[in-house]
């Protein structure tokens, strides 16, 4: 195990950044998705109401490495089939998509009852000072339902860490990838993969600990 970290430690270091930087990517894309169907799901309009639904069910109803296939592999072959035959999508760019449509979805739902957990008063409150719906949902509503959700937020970010390992099919250089190379070079898998292991854990942890901790602060000042 020793040897494998001082030879691969740069490697497997590098793929975790990369493991982070797509986990970023994708949850900042995710949070945007989320908002705009969990708004659909909480407005008054019906029509809009099926549309966030739809999306929610349909996305969360498709495995993840499905989804990755389908965006790496299948929408270049229909664009180039439309004549673009110099089309490609990059990997990254390729899990970004798949992770945040697929985070989106779930996003949308913490949103939606983070928004429906606010006190409909408050609603009430900013439409009797004069505010839009819009107005009063992005200024009164929407910043006491974050801060609610944060924890919720980073919970989702740590599932979405773990999921960059299914990337490693469309060959994203993410950890996982890295592990299956660094076992196929070294034929020490069980040392490889508990190096890996250790490594998603302390991230992991890591984050599982900060979002413990905002809970805790965000409890005690709402018990001030």
């Amino acid at each position: 195990m020793i040897q494998i970290i001082q030879v691969y430690s740069t490697m497997l270091l590098r793929s975790l950044g990369y493991t982070l930087l797509l986990t970023l990517f994708a949850l900042f894309f995710a949070m945007i998705i989320g908002l705009i169907f969990a708004l659909l799901n909480v407005s008054r309009n019906k029509a809009l109401n099926v549309i966030g639904s739809f999306y929610v069910d349909a996305v969360r109803g498709v495995p993840l490495i499905v989804l990755a296939y389908f965006i790496y592999f299948g929408v270049p072959q229909g664009i180039k089939l439309l004549g673009f035959t110099d089309f490609r999508l990059p990997a990254l760019q390729a899990g970004t998509i798949a992770l945040a449509m697929n985070c989106g979805a779930y996003m949308a739902e913490i949103f939606r009852a983070g928004i429906e957990g606010i006190d409909k008063g408050q609603m009430e409150a900013g439409r009797s000072l004069g505010l839009s719906y819009a107005t009063t949902m992005r200024r009164v509503v929407l910043p006491q339902a974050f801060r609610i959700m944060i924890p919720s937020i980073i919970n989702q970010f740590i599932i979405t860490l773990k999921d960059t390992s299914i990337l490693s099919v469309i060959g994203y250089p993410e950890l996982t990838n890295m592990g299956k190379t660094i076992a196929g070079n070294t034929f020490k898998s069980l040392q490889t993969w508990a190096i890996v292991g250790i490594m998603y854990m302390i991230v992991i942890v890591a984050l599982s600990k900060a979002a413990k901790k905002i809970e805790r602060n965000i409890k005690r000042h709402d018990e001030q």
